[in-house]
């Protein structure tokens, strides 16, 4: 009997929870809208990271073509080609960037050639049009050119590439091939050709730019342990090993920087959906408290009426979670095609059970733990006390309260550890909630304070009662400033983070720059060179020599023995690190000193001082005043640390790590870099063409190609940024909507009231009217003030970048919300102007 009664009972409390719920559904709509927003952006990106770090663990071997490589940026020494011959290479390649020529049109292009021997690549393939050219190119001894690139310069197989003194028929298009990416590729389209004739087309010169790489095949092998006992002796000899595992944990750490900030994005949307769902059902069960006191006079138990409530947010929540889930699932098969450019594979999309599983449990989680503190006034709640129509003596249950406090700060900071995958700021982040959500209550209750106090009495009756309404029982203010104050700091914080990283992302391309750099020109060259710019009506903007080096001693240690000792704490590239630097008697544009003094040249048997940037100070553990000496092609050049410079390296110019004042290495052996400017594609096409016919070893790097090409980059990164920017910024907004909208009820008693006993319709428009701009004007201003300093501290703490404030919060968000609260309280009385008072409260109450 007592199981029957008991099975009733629970029978009972869903039917009144489906009931009173059903009743109330325009009210939990933007409820559940809140929720399905934060799981949508949560599921849909994890679902995307998920997808993403699957294929590149899958594709892994696909991606380097082999199981490791040896690579070097100079000819292997004796002791790595021994570690080579020992180990077995399958397949091996040189590469390097050149200028091809295509007799058929006479154009031009900067190419990437790889000049392989063997039957490279063994994991993967060579996409190829035709398909038997990736297995005829060797021995036909021809070029397969990048796809691209054909259709490009109307060629097709058959027609010939010049690639230095030697001319190479096009066998087939080369669709892909593991190792390039659509960035890369796009900058220096691919050419493969047979290793035997890289001799003979004279290409790799004095300072030429290349690199040596050996392939192994080696499935059942340890790479971990061969990784760990070769490296550190190919790292002594300027080479190095890469295995399929490093790499792909390499990209793979590549793309989570790329998924940071839409993480970020993605928990500022649940964050949101999180104050929506606190701020909704505060208001929503404020107005309950009758229900519940009645339910309580008919002999329910304070338990039970609890549970009916609570059954209805957790009804809520699994119904947001599976719609977010959803709704998720569609989204993260955009991330693919938006990020593709960064991507050198296809992400083949898979549902996993994890995030959906995670976006239900979620959405059930944040319901309950956000809706808790209201709902934990139905358990302490008087009938007595609620009936006589006030909640001003209603228990506060201190310890209940604190715990749950506790538990959502926990769930904050846990959650946003998670998804930012550092528990420092997920700490960081969690407190800055807290402070900022004590800040705004702060403010919300000196503001009623100090209307309360300095009351202005000489208002007229509109004025005088807009401001009463703010301090009145049951006025919900602080429930609304604080959401309103919240969600706008959110969405502001969010907007002016947008725009730090889209700065970090820009790009100066002044018509006073060069477009155009003309690399390895040898010292021989260089006048001739000159000559066929200048005759065109272009001018040498820059000529810079450049010195190739490397470090012999380090304060009074030969680097030699800094390699030999194990507990040297200096970064090895130092060094390893062939230094090319230029000498010159003035900074650029991207250079700031930072210690020492700037010397820009040098008199004979004067010590040499040179300036070196901040990175390699850092790396080498060097200071002003420190000597090194350094080996420029078996001379021995002794120098002193004189100035530590900042180099901006994202600017699109030639910046040097090590520059020498002049006056030093003047006579030194050198190739020179030059650039100039053209105006247009046809002044480019010229100006190389003429070039590569005279000059087949230079270089030309056409920055008006790679400027396109970078924009392009940059606009899907600022897609992107926007997107969840955007997708934030409305989840924002339907929490304020939902805010606003519920707290409507209580407002249409008090119009009601006013009604009866007289007020007009116009009186109580102005009425509702002003106390939606005082708190629209209040919540919102101060939540944009509070981002001011949060943005602040990203930008110096996090992205290390200058902030510069937008406007746009003050010109847009500040009106645009505050007129965004009024309409929403205009249209909550519209029944209260239109139909008599007794309908009105049938109706709506």
């Amino acid at each position: 009997m007592s199981k029957l009664t008991s099975k009733t009972s629970i029978q009972w409390l869903f039917k009144m929870a489906w009931r009173d719920g059903k009743a109330s559904i325009s009210r939990l709509l933007l409820f559940m809208a809140s929720i399905i927003l934060g799981i949508a952006a949560v599921v849909s990106i994890q679902l995307f990271s998920e997808n993403l770090k699957g294929n590149i663990k899958n594709q892994s071997k696909s991606l380097m073509g082999a199981d490791f490589i040896i690579d070097s940026k100079q000819l292997p020494s004796k002791k790595v080609l021994a570690i080579i011959d020992s180990l077995g290479a399958d397949a091996s390649e040189v590469n390097f960037v050149s200028m091809a020529a295509f007799p058929k049109n006479e154009g031009t292009k900067l190419v990437k050639v790889r000049a392989i021997k063997g039957a490279f690549p063994f994991y993967g393939s060579l996409d190829t049009e035709p398909v038997n050219a990736a297995a005829t190119y060797q021995k036909l001894g021809g070029a397969l050119v990048d796809a691209t690139l054909l259709l490009q310069y109307n060629l097709n197989p058959g027609d010939s590439i010049k690639l230095g003194k030697l001319t190479f028929p096009i066998i087939g298009a080369l669709k892909s091939i593991p190792g390039s990416s659509a960035i890369s590729s796009s900058v220096a389209p691919t050419v493969l050709i047979p290793f035997r004739f890289m001799d003979k087309t004279g290409l790799l010169q004095i300072g030429s730019r290349k690199e040596y790489q050996y392939f192994f095949i080696a499935p059942t092998m340890d790479l971990e342990l061969l990784d760990s006992e070769l490296d550190p002796i190919l790292d002594d000899e300027n080479a190095d090993l890469d295995t399929h595992t490093d790499t792909s944990a390499r990209l793979g750490k590549g793309f989570d920087n790329v998924t940071r900030f839409l993480n970020l994005s993605a928990f500022i949307a649940l964050l949101l959906g999180c104050i929506g769902i606190a701020s909704s059902v505060h208001i929503y069960i404020k107005e309950k408290l009758k229900n519940v006191a009645v339910l309580k006079c008919l002999g329910a138990t304070r338990k039970q009426t609890f549970i009916i409530y609570l059954v209805q947010i957790i009804g809520i929540g699994l119904i947001g979670g599976i719609l977010g889930s959803a709704i998720g699932i569609g989204l993260q098969y955009a991330f693919p095609y938006i990020l593709k450019g960064f991507l050198p594979f296809d992400v083949q999309v898979s549902i996993s059970a994890t995030p959906l599983i995670m976006g239900v449990t979620l959405g059930i989680l944040m319901s309950v733990l956000f809706a808790l503190l209201p709902l934990l006034g139905t358990w302490y709640v008087s009938p007595l006390e609620v009936l006589r129509g006030t909640d001003d003596n209603l228990v506060k249950p201190r310890k209940a309260r604190f715990f749950t406090f506790a538990a959502i700060l926990i769930f904050i900071f846990l959650f946003s550890s998670w998804l930012l995958k550092d528990a420092l700021n997920g700490f960081v982040f969690t407190v800055g909630i807290l402070i900022t959500f004590s800040i705004m209550a702060g403010v919300s209750s000196l503001f009623m304070k100090a209307i309360k106090k300095y009351f202005p009495t000489n208002w007229g009756f509109t004025k005088r009662q807009s401001l009463l309404n703010l301090y009145r029982p049951n006025n919900q203010t602080m429930v609304l400033i604080l959401s309103i104050g919240l969600g706008t700091f959110l969405i502001s914080t969010l907007y002016f983070t947008k725009d730090i990283l889209l700065a970090k992302t820009s790009m100066e391309n002044s018509t006073k720059d060069p477009n155009i750099i003309l690399m390895d020109v040898q010292a021989d060259q260089e006048e001739a060179v000159v000559n066929t710019i200048l005759p065109k009506g272009l001018d040498v903007i820059d000529n810079i020599p450049i010195v190739t080096m490397r470090m012999h001693r380090i304060k009074d240690k030969l680097v030699n023995d800094i390699r030999k000792d194990s507990t040297s704490t200096m970064n090895r590239w130092i060094l390893n690190h062939e230094f090319r630097t230029t000498y010159r008697s003035e900074l650029i544009a991207s250079e700031e000193i930072v210690a020492g003094n700037w010397e820009p040249q040098i008199e004979e048997g004067e010590p040499i001082l040179i300036s070196i940037a901040d990175n390699i100070a850092r790396d080498a553990r060097l200071e002003i005043g420190d000597a090194v000496v350094f080996n420029i092609q078996g001379v021995l050049m002794e120098t002193t640390v004189g100035s530590i410079r900042k180099v901006n390296w994202a600017n699109m110019q030639l910046n040097f790590s090590i520059v020498f004042p002049t006056g030093v290495l003047e006579k030194a052996p050198k190739f020179n870099v030059l650039t100039t400017y053209v105006p247009n594609d046809a002044s480019s096409a010229d100006l190389q063409r003429d070039l590569v016919k005279k000059f087949p070893n230079i270089s030309i790097l056409d920055l008006r190609q790679i400027f396109t090409i970078v924009e392009n980059v940059l606009d899907k990164i600022s897609w992107v940024i926007n997107f969840m920017a955007f997708f934030s910024i409305f989840t924002g907004i339907i929490v304020l909507i939902g805010s606003v909208r519920n707290s409507k009820y209580q407002r249409i008693k008090e119009s009601v009231l006013l009604r009866t006993l007289g007020a007009k319709s116009k009186q109580i428009l102005q009425i509702t009217a002003l106390e939606y701009v005082y708190l629209g004007v209040l919540g919102s201003l101060v939540g944009i003030l509070l981002s001011l300093i949060s943005s602040q501290l990203l930008a110096t703490l996090l992205f290390k970048e200058p902030f510069r404030p937008s406007a746009v919060p003050f010109l847009v968000f500040l009106p645009g919300i505050t007129l965004l609260v009024l309409l929403i309280g205009l249209s909550n009385i519209r029944s209260v102007l239109k139909s008599p008072p007794l309908e009105v409260l049938r109706k709506e109450i």
